[in-house]
């Protein structure tokens, strides 16, 4: 029961059944980044040493379904600047020169047969740099089949561009989304460092990626690579900058008011200063308590430490897309202090108030002086979110 838990992450169908529908049974085939595998295309077009690419590694997985990654995120892909991973012409020529070839794989694509060469040469040849859930197809009796297989990182294949891999270039076949099954079986070689918890299945980028940020392990270095470029027109790129750190909000929060500001639970009650015979002036109806006369008037104004249990977790930096950037994960809402009465009155500021100790100032805004900083990340890092929202995950 517990080795079907763990393989559950590559669900397949079986390879006859055209991979459209989810079931049981099926098998996964585990394909190391040089092989051709069952049924190929073409011959090789990938580049020589193209199983060089560094892998990258993935947060502990919470759940048992496989994560999805934008095409988007930077460091998915690996690379060396100026060279190409597969060989985008010799592809071109292979399945020209086989018209039953080129019909199949057109029809997996679903596209024209006629397309298929400005189609290839639309994709960006790229380096898997983690081991990557899909579907995979092969040829055979004159038409295309179809299985389910995890490719290995270090992988060359050819992307579109929402960032999905299209072509695996070790045996020209064509590429499409994985298919959920329960209790398959796997066929094929483990490699060195396969690990079911560490597989992902890249979803498409909101928007087009007109330039995909790519990490080269050769020289511990990142560049940009173009859509559509063989690498004629890389360009050094800085490392793309560590996720934020996020304190998390109050969790158990009945039934904030969404229409007016709450107060957090660290955020100080509004007070005014007294001096001698004076009394507070009532604002709307609630009259403002004393400030303690033994703080100073820097102790107003300190930011309040946030949760002794908070953590930090990572956001990926999206490439540069045609339109605009792709948001990221929404972070959380205002922290409450639990209390359904508190209203807009509790949570107003008085005129002697400090503007730093705003009674609406949501914890998430908050600095963490008692939180030490996040480690720096390790080179060709890869941080990534545990789902992609909104899509559906293979599960």
């Amino acid at each position: 029961m517990v080795a079907a838990v763990a393989l559950a992450v590559v669900l397949t169908n079986r390879p006859d059944d055209g991979g459209t529908a989810s079931g049981s049974g099926g098998e996964v085939f585990l394909q190391n980044a040089s092989a051709s595998g069952p049924d190929p295309f073409t011959a090789s077009t990938a580049r020589p040493g193209g199983g060089s690419a560094s892998p990258a590694s993935l947060p502990p997985r919470t759940g048992s379904t496989t994560p999805e990654v934008r095409g988007s995120t930077p460091g998915l892909y690996g690379g060396t600047q100026s060279v190409a991973s597969c060989n985008v012409e010799q592809q071109v020529r292979f399945l020209s020169g086989e018209p039953a070839k080129n019909a199949a794989f057109a029809s997996v694509i679903g596209i024209s047969a006629d397309s298929v060469p400005g189609y290839l040469r639309s994709l960006t040849p790229l380096q898997l740099r983690v081991d990557t859930r899909v579907t995979n197809h092969g040829f055979r009796d004159g038409s295309a089949t179809t299985y389910q297989a995890v490719l290995q990182s270090g992988t060359a294949v050819m992307v579109d561009g929402r960032g999905v891999p299209r072509v695996r270039c070790a045996c020209g076949n064509p590429l499409t989304e994985p298919v959920a099954q329960k209790q398959p079986r796997t066929t094929g070689t483990p490699w060195q460092g396969y690990d079911s918890s560490q597989l992902v299945v890249v979803a498409p980028s909101v928007t087009v990626v007109n330039v995909f940020i790519v990490y080269d392990p050769q020289d511990d270095g990142w560049f940009a690579r173009q859509h559509g470029d063989t690498g004629r027109h890389d360009k050094p790129t800085p490392p793309p900058p560590p996720p934020p750190s996020v304190s998390p909000s109050t969790s158990a929060s009945p039934s904030p008011s969404l229409t007016s500001p709450s107060v957090s639970p660290l955020s100080p009650v509004p007070c005014v200063t007294v001096t001698g015979t004076q009394k507070p002036s009532p604002s709307n109806g609630v009259t403002p308590s004393p400030c303690p006369s033994t703080l100073s008037p820097s102790a107003s104004t300190s930011s309040p430490t946030s949760p002794s249990d908070s953590a930090s977790t990572g956001s990926s930096s999206p490439s540069d897309e045609s339109s605009s950037p792709e948001s990221g994960p929404a972070t959380d809402g205002p922290a409450t202090d639990g209390s359904a009465g508190l209203t807009s009155d509790s949570a107003e500021q008085s005129p002697a108030q400090p503007a730093s100790s705003s009674a609406g100032q949501s914890l998430s805004s908050l600095s963490s002086p008692s939180s030490p900083p996040p480690s720096p990340p390790a080179p060709g890092a890869l941080s990534l979110p545990a789902s992609v929202p909104g899509a559906a995950p293979v599960a």
